[in-house]
């Protein structure tokens, strides 16, 4: 039995099977799924898991070298972007703010989007995965 980290076994295959430059991303609990992206779905009930719970969870084991956030969740967030700010310093990892549709389409292209319970808007977020040997 394993003793530690990432006890959902889809997340933590996700995550070993990243490679430099992989996306990964965190949804709320209305992002559509696009057809042929595994979808990963921790959902409960309405905030439960909440967005930053999932995302606290996952940042010791997944290194990231870049995020993609939406552009509006700066003005229609504020607490969930300054909580992921919290998580993710700017100053450490390169932020990118695109449109939400932008943010949508690109999800086509992630290896999974693990569903979380959140129900606040613009609640999601792409990880890009960094090199764990790289300086």
């Amino acid at each position: 039995m394993q003793r530690g980290g990432i006890l959902n076994s889809h997340i933590a295959k996700v995550v070993a099977d990243m490679g430099h430059t992989d996306t990964i991303m965190i949804a709320d609990c209305g992002l559509p799924i696009p057809s042929g992206v595994e979808k990963i779905d921790l959902a409960i009930e309405f905030g439960v898991p909440s967005f930053v719970e999932v995302v606290r969870a996952l940042a010791p084991h997944f290194k990231a070298e870049k995020l993609f956030v939406a552009t509006e969740m700066a003005q229609e967030n504020t607490a969930l972007r300054t909580a992921l700010a919290d998580i993710y310093d700017p100053k450490d990892i390169t932020w990118q703010e695109v449109s939400h549709a932008e943010l949508k389409k690109a999800s086509e292209h992630v290896k999974a989007i693990i569903r979380t319970g959140e129900a606040t808007p613009y609640a999601n977020v792409i990880l890009q995965s960094g090199c764990v040997f790289a300086k």
